[in-house]
């Protein structure tokens, strides 16, 4: 027997409409759903864990995004090179966008976002309570969230939250008290959520799920559990009906799709294959016009992406060597190449580093500061040399088929 109770004044203390309570099979959980971005948030969230001593605290969030909150001195501690030597260069890319757009309203509001997050950990460990980590990795939501995705929705997406960042809005007062209220962040994801169902699916309702069964798994018989105000409802709903979760099976990868494998190795093959089909049957000359068109054809847009990004010249010199070379094979891309050279000679300085998160948000900011800089070398650079793959695939077989 289970129900929900709504904190009375004739009862308990009122914490009012953010603090939900769920009494399940001889557990008490209380669910206060916050806004990252509000200082009012932090101050509920202290105030619930200080006056109930929960025997557990559940935060929403992740080993990693734990770790950033706690260390802010985080960007400057990065290891840019060996991010890009993982190719992880454009998921931390997306972790900056949504991270700035916070941020950002966050300094509208002179509130650090995720300061209700932090302080419930400080909260829970001056009385001495163990707090849960219960959100998953944020690695895993964002290739769960991409994965899901056709091409054009992933377009939709970047667009939509690019859009957010260098939005200049003049936010009233008005608007200010609603972001107090919300989570401003899942607010948009799920605006996004409701033209991309899929894309809801990983970020919102796999999140809701794991959030519940790591609750669930907390020990003690008084949980307190800090979450954003976009995933309280769809937490009490699954907490109160029972529904419980295996964890494996939303933390594994998806399987990702054949075709740009296909595509990756088949683009090279043809490539020779035209090539050498054209020295066959029309010499030599032929095919090493087509070669060098090939080479320019990849290299001179890509380095042109890098020059637009005013990238160092030996990332830009990298850019037109190495994109002919880099698009026979989906190992590695031109970008990536022209993101380490630049990093190496043009190393970001320890402001930039601070004041990364600020800046994206700014689009002049994007050439000025080095950090971004490299991001603007990787993305430019890359789509150079994607634009000239296809000028040169549709030259080369059209060559050999005349």
């Amino acid at each position: 027997m289970f129900g929900i109770f709504r904190y009375m004044n004739n009862t308990t203390t009122d914490y009012g409409a953010d603090v939900d309570r769920l009494d399940i099979d001889g557990r008490t959980y209380f669910l206060i759903g916050t806004a990252h971005i509000s200082r009012e948030s932090a101050d509920l969230v202290r105030r619930v864990i200080e006056t109930e001593k929960p025997d557990t605290v559940c935060v929403e969030l992740d080993r990693q995004r734990y770790k950033a909150l706690m260390e802010q001195k985080r960007w400057e501690n990065l290891d840019l090179k060996s991010v890009i030597r993982e190719k992880q260069l454009s998921t931390l890319l997306i972790n900056l966008l949504l991270g700035s757009y916070q941020k950002r309203m966050g300094a509208k509001l002179g509130v650090m976002p995720g300061v209700e997050l932090l302080e419930a950990a400080k909260a829970a460990a001056e009385q001495n309570t163990p707090v849960e980590l219960c959100d998953r990795d944020v690695r895993i939501t964002l290739k769960r969230a991409w994965g899901a995705l056709g091409f054009w929705e992933k377009m939709q997406f970047l667009s939509s939250v690019l859009a957010s960042v260098f939005t200049e809005e003049e936010i009233s007062e008005e608007k200010l008290r609603e972001i107090k209220e919300k989570d401003a962040l899942n607010e948009m994801m799920r605006e996004l959520g409701e033209a991309m169902p899929r894309l809801k699916t990983a970020i919102i309702d796999e999140r809701d799920a794991y959030i519940a069964e790591k609750m669930r798994r907390a020990p003690g018989a008084k949980i307190v559990s800090v979450v954003g105000a976009g995933h309280k409802q769809g937490i009490v709903d699954l907490l109160r009906n029972g529904a419980t979760t295996d964890l494996e099976a939303i933390e594994t990868l998806p399987r990702p799709s054949p075709w740009p494998k296909i595509i990756g190795w088949g683009i090279p093959v043809i490539i020779l294959a035209s090539i050498g089909w054209i020295g066959y049957h029309k010499g030599l000359a032929a095919a090493g016009d087509n070669m060098l068109f090939w080479f320019l054809a990849n290299g001179i847009p890509s380095a042109l992406g890098a020059l637009a990004a005013l990238g160092h010249p030996l990332a830009v010199l990298s850019a037109f060597v190495g994109a002919p070379f880099t698009s026979l094979t989906p190992v590695i891309g031109a970008g990536y190449v022209a993101a380490f050279v630049q990093a190496y000679f043009v190393p970001p300085r320890v402001h930039e580093f601070q004041s990364v998160a600020e800046d994206a948000g700014v689009f002049k900011m994007w050439w000025r500061n080095r950090l971004l800089r490299i991001f603007l070398v990787f993305i430019l650079s890359g789509l150079g040399s994607a634009l000239g793959t296809w000028l040169g695939v549709g030259k080369i077989i059209g060559a050999a088929l005349g």
